[in-house]
C-alpha cells in the first residue's frame, strides 16, 4: 500500500474488491471498459414544448425524429420500393396496431412474417453495431434476449447447418407467437436508435393528453427533463399551491383539454361547474366555468403578489383597478373597455378575497389535486428525472432564459433575503421547488415561489411580463404585449452565449445552449440557430394553434457521433392515418455542426466516469498484485 492511499480511498477500494474479487476479474473489467471508450457515442434526441399533443409526440418519439427511417433507408434503399420502406417503418413505429391492420386486410401469412422478421433483424443488427454486445443484450426484452442475440449476430456467410438453425428459430416464432416477437423487436430497434432522450420543458397544457405523454416517458429507458413554465405550474398544483391549481384548471378549460384533468387524473370539476351555473345562470356551462375559474385565479394570484412584495408584481394587481360601473380599466395611463361586466363575486372593498362559494370550489380542487394518485405519480417522476437545467455531454439545456440586464450582464434578483444571479439563481430555484414538494419546507412562501417560477418576469422559466388579465378581459390586443427579459435580445450574440456557458462551467469552444420555450416563426424568417451556432432553439411546435404562426410543426435536435442536426417537422395528421397509409412526419434536416473526428464514448460524460472507474480498477489491481489484498 502506497502513501497516497487515504483511509477513504482504501475503504472504497475494499468495497470495489467485493465486486471484483480477483486480479483476473479486475483485468477483465479494465479490458471491457477500455473497449467501451472506443465505441461511437450514442444518439441523443432533444424535444421540447410538447404541450399535451400526444399523437404528434408519440410519432416523433417512435420515429426518433427520422433516425429510424434513415436506418431503414441505409439497409434497404437499393433493395425495397418506397412503399415497402414506408411499411417497415410503420411496423417499427406502431407494431401492434399495424399487425392488427394487416390481419384485417388478410395480408399476413407465414411468408410475410418471415420477410418482416428478417428485415427487422437486419435493422436491429445495423443499430446494434455501435454498442457492446452486453449493452445490446441488456436492452433486449428479457423473454426473447437469448433468441434475438442469436439472430442479430448471425453471419451472412454461415454454413448450411447454421442457416437451417436460424430458419428453424424463425419458423418456431412464427408458429407460436410472431406478433409478440415483432413488437419486441420494434421496441429494441427504437431503444437502440436513441441512447438518451432530453425533454427541454413544457409537457403540459394546451393539448388534452399530457398524462398519456407522461406515461410514455415513464417507460423510456434513459431520459432527463428540464422543467418548463407549464410543467412547474402542474408541479406547483400537485404541491398544493392554490394559485397554480386555479391556473392549471383554467388552462384546461380555456384550451378545451379537460380530458387530462378528469379522465387522466380523476379530478372532478363538478363543484366548479355547479358554482358557475348558479353564479352565471345565463351562460353556457363551459363559458360560465371558464369565467368563474378566471376570477378565482386572479384573486389567488393577487393574494400571492400581496404576500410577496419582493416579486415586484404590483402592476399585476388589476381587480382593484376596474371601474365596475363602466366596465373599464386604466393600465399604465391607457383606458381600456372590458369585454366582461359581470363580477358578482368581487368585493369592491376587498377584491382579492374569495367568496364563500369560491373558497369551497378552491378547497375541493385542492383536495383533488393533492389526492390524485396518477398526478402525484407523474409529478414525482418529474422531480426524480427533472431539474431546472442540465449539463450533459458538454451542452447546457434549459427551457426558458438566464435573466439578463439591458446591458447583457447577468441580472441579480433577491428572494428569501438573499441575492442570486446566473447559475446560483437556477440552483436556488431548483432547491425551493424540491422543498415545496418533499415537505422539507412546505410553507406558503415555497408554494408561492412555484407560482412565481410559472409567470414571474425574472423567472428563468418564463422571462416575460405576462398579461393574463388583459388577454382574458380586454379585446384590444395592444394591451396584450408582453415585455420580455433582455435575454431574448442578447441571445443572438455569440459573446452573450459564451458568457452564459462560462457561468455554468462549460467550455465555450465546444459547448452549446439548447433552449426551448419560444416558437421559431419561420414564416417571418426566424432561424433556430443563433449566436453563430452557440444557441439552438428547439421549441417543438407540437401545439397545433402555433402552426399558422410558425409555418412548421417545430424543431427537434439529433446529436450523434457525427455531429448535430436540427430536424424541422411538418404537421402530423393522426396515428390512424399513419397506420392506414404508412404516412410519416416529413422532416427537413439541417446540419448544425459536424465533428471533425467521430465522437466516441471517451469524449462524453459517460467516458469521463468510465475513465475514473478504470483508474480505480488499476489501483485495485496494484493492491492485488502487491499482496495487500488476497488474490483469490
Amino acid at each position: 500500500m502506497t502513501a497516497r492511499n487515504s483511509n477513504d480511498e482504501m475503504k472504497y477500494l475494499k468495497l470495489l474488491a467485493e465486486k471484483y474479487p480477483s486480479a483476473r476479474a479486475v483485468t477483465r473489467e479494465i479490458i471491457n471498459l477500455t473497449a467501451i471508450l472506443n465505441l461511437p457515442k450514442g444518439t441523443e434526441h432533444f424535444m421540447s414544448d410538447i404541450h399535451g399533443e400526444y399523437e404528434a409526440f408519440c410519432h416523433i418519439l417512435n420515429n426518433c425524429s427520422g433516425v429510424i427511417r434513415e436506418k431503414v433507408n441505409l439497409c434497404y434503399k437499393d433493395v425495397l420500393s418506397a412503399e415497402e420502406i414506408k411499411e417497415i417503418c410503420t411496423l417499427i413505429y406502431y407494431p401492434a396496431e399495424k399487425l392488427r391492420l394487416l390481419k384485417e386486410e388478410s395480408s399476413l401469412d407465414r411468408e410475410r412474417y418471415h420477410i418482416i422478421l428478417e428485415r427487422m433483424l437486419e435493422i436491429a443488427r445495423v443499430l446494434s453495431s455501435k454498442y457492446t454486445r452486453s449493452k445490446v443484450r441488456k436492452a433486449m426484452p428479457e423473454d426473447y434476449a437469448y433468441i434475438i442475440d442469436e439472430l442479430i449476430h448471425a453471419q451472412k456467410d454461415e454454413d448450411n447447418n447454421q442457416i437451417r438453425y436460424h430458419k428453424n428459430i424463425l419458423d418456431t416464432i412464427i408458429r407460436i407467437n410472431a406478433d409478440d416477437f415483432v413488437i419486441s423487436l420494434a421496441g429494441l430497434i427504437k431503444r437502440l436508435a436513441v441512447d438518451r432522450l432530453h425533454i427541454v420543458g413544457d409537457i403540459y397544457d394546451r393539448g388534452d393528453s399530457a398524462d398519456k405523454i407522461m406515461d410514455m416517458l415513464m417507460k423510456h429507458h434513459s431520459l432527463d427533463i428540464e422543467w418548463g413554465n407549464h410543467d412547474i405550474l402542474w408541479m406547483g398544483a400537485a404541491c398544493g399551491s392554490e394559485a397554480c391549481i386555479a391556473g392549471a384548471v383554467r388552462n384546461c378549460i380555456n384550451y378545451k383539454s379537460t380530458r387530462t384533468l378528469e379522465s387522466g387524473y380523476g379530478i372532478s370539476l363538478r363543484k366548479l361547474f355547479s358554482f358557475a351555473r348558479d353564479t352565471y345562470p345565463d351562460r353556457k356551462p363551459m363559458k360560465a366555468a371558464l369565467h368563474a375559474i378566471t376570477v378565482i385565479q386572479f384573486k389567488l394570484e393577487g393574494q400571492v403578489i400581496l404576500r410577496n412584495p419582493e416579486y415586484k408584481m404590483e402592476d399585476r394587481l388589476l381587480l382593484d383597478k376596474i371601474d365596475y360601473d363602466n366596465a373599464e380599466i386604466e393600465i399604465e395611463g391607457v383606458k381600456y373597455k372590458l369585454n366582461e361586466s359581470c363580477f358578482p363575486t368581487v368585493d369592491r372593498k376587498n377584491p382579492y378575497a374569495l367568496s364563500e362559494g369560491e373558497r369551497e370550489v378552491t378547497d375541493d380542487l385542492k383536495a383533488s389535486f393533492l389526492n390524485s394518485a396518477a398526478l402525484q405519480k407523474h409529478v414525482s417522476f418529474l422531480y426524480d428525472n427533472g431539474s431546472m437545467y442540465k449539463i450533459y455531454n458538454g451542452n447546457l439545456l434549459y427551457h426558458g432564459c438566464v435573466p439578463l440586464n439591458d446591458d447583457g450582464e447577468l441580472r441579480e434578483v433577491e428572494f428569501f433575503g438573499e441575492k442570486f444571479k446566473g447559475r446560483d439563481y437556477f440552483d436556488m430555484a431548483d432547491t425551493i421547488a424540491r422543498r415545496a414538494y418533499y415537505g422539507v419546507s412546505k410553507n406558503i412562501k415555497g408554494l408561492d415561489f412555484m407560482w412565481y417560477l410559472r409567470c414571474g418576469e425574472n423567472s428563468p422559466l418564463c422571462g416575460r411580463k405576462t398579461k393574463g388579465f388583459e388577454r382574458a378581459f380586454i379585446n384590444d390586443q395592444s394591451a396584450w404585449k408582453e415585455d420580455k427579459n433582455p435575454y431574448y435580445l442578447h441571445y443572438y450574440k455569440k459573446e452573450t452565449c459564451e458568457m452564459i456557458l462560462s457561468e455554468f462551467g462549460l467550455c465555450c469552444d465546444t459547448a452549446h445552449i439548447i433552449n426551448g420555450h419560444t416558437p421559431v416563426r419561420t414564416v417571418k424568417g426566424e432561424l433556430p440557430i443563433r449566436a453563430d451556432g452557440k444557441l439552438l432553439v428547439i421549441d417543438g411546435g407540437f401545439c397545433r394553434n402555433y402552426h399558422k404562426k410558425t409555418g412548421i410543426a417545430g424543431y427537434t435536435l439529433i446529436f450523434n457521433s457525427h455531429g448535430m442536426r436540427l430536424k424541422a417537422h411538418h404537421p402530423f395528421t393522426t396515428i390512424d392515418e399513419a397506420l392506414r397509409a404508412n404516412l410519416d412526419i416529413h422532416s427537413d434536416s439541417e446540419i448544425v455542426e459536424t465533428e471533425r473526428k467521430r465522437m466516441m464514448v471517451d469524449d462524453t460524460d459517460v467516458g469521463e466516469t468510465t475513465r475514473a472507474e478504470i483508474d480505480d480498477l488499476y489501483k485495485l489491481l496494484g493492491l492485488y498484485r502487491g499482496g495487500v489484498f488476497n488474490n483469490s
